[in-house]
């Protein structure tokens, strides 16, 4: 197979590669061997085990972004410091035994005051701003850590992480809740708690011991107590993050169905939002930084 280049979304639990040709993924490969499972030297083998086929003879460019970078990572790329655009400078180039491989690893983003990091968001953010550079707003990124960013002539300005994905999942696996949740969703539910929460965030805690009291004296289904769950949270976010989404022209990139709860939560609250896929934002991100290679310095 014939490749320009390879792309790669290395994070914390999964590896993602795409090989390029021509500005198009025409291959796809991935692996459960994110950052999290890896010790310093054994990331090129476990990026070998995905792009090997891809390979020819002489060195091939790779581009990645994502937690690769971290301290704990192959090799650790320095955060950039905000205001800055999402990928500019900072990369480094790891040590690779293999004489194919021609590796590039992306920086992430910090903020010094409220102090705050991320590592891959700001790759689908430059995605982002390569289809529309001249947005002007807030890019929110749903997931395990959600990111508030705000975005103004092609800088990132400034970003807030929230751990509601994280809190989501200890409380529905490690806590006394984990009796109460289950399949199933209930809308109005949601719709609800996000408007509890957004009024009385300072009670949180208490609602959440509720859902776990009606479960035993209500029989409370498990579709609504998780629905409610999630619209707690959410709602509490929504709540310390309402100066980056009020009177905000908002853009949600992540996966679909986080995606889809964030829509419904700022719809409830009479705010609107579009929304981009995640998948088309990484590869666009990474492959704009790959385009500044190319650049004569």
């Amino acid at each position: 197979m014939h490749v320009d280049w390879i792309a790669v979304d290395w994070g914390t639990s999964n590896l993602r590669a795409w090989a390029i040709r021509d500005g198009t993924a025409v291959a796809e490969a991935a692996s459960g061997k994110g950052m999290g499972v890896l010790a310093p030297d054994a990331f090129e083998a476990a990026l070998l085990e995905v792009i090997e086929p891809w390979l020819g003879m002489g060195p091939m460019r790779v581009v990645a972004s994502g937690m690769v970078g971290a301290r704990q990572g192959w090799r650790e790329a320095p955060y950039a410091t905000v205001p800055c655009a999402p990928t500019e400078t900072g990369a480094v180039r790891p040590d690779a035994a293999d004489p194919r491989l021609d590796v590039t690893i992306l920086p992430g983003l910090a903020q010094d005051k409220p102090a705050d990091v991320m590592r891959g968001e700001e790759t689908q953010i430059a995605g982002y701003l390569a289809g529309d550079p001249g947005f002007d707003g807030i890019v929110c990124l749903p997931g395990t850590h959600t990111k508030w960013v705000h975005v103004s002539a092609g800088e990132v300005v400034s970003f807030r992480t929230f751990m509601t994905g994280e809190l989501f999942a200890l409380l529905s696996t490690g806590s006394v809740l984990r009796h109460s949740v289950g399949g199933g969703w209930d809308d109005t539910a949601f719709a609800e708690a996000v408007d509890d929460a957004m009024g009385r965030p300072e009670a949180i805690a208490a609602r959440l011991f509720a859902l776990r009291a009606e479960t035993l004296l209500s029989d409370l289904g498990t579709g609504t107590a998780t629905a409610r769950l999630s619209g707690l949270l959410i709602g509490a976010e929504l709540a310390a993050a309402r100066a980056y989404w009020l009177g905000q022209r908002v853009v949600l990139v992540g996966e679909t169905r986080q995606v889809s709860h964030y829509a419904r939560a700022l719809a409830s609250l009479g705010a609107a939002s579009e929304t981009a896929d995640a998948t088309q934002a990484t590869l666009a991100g990474l492959a704009a930084a790959h385009a500044r290679m190319q650049e004569p310095s």
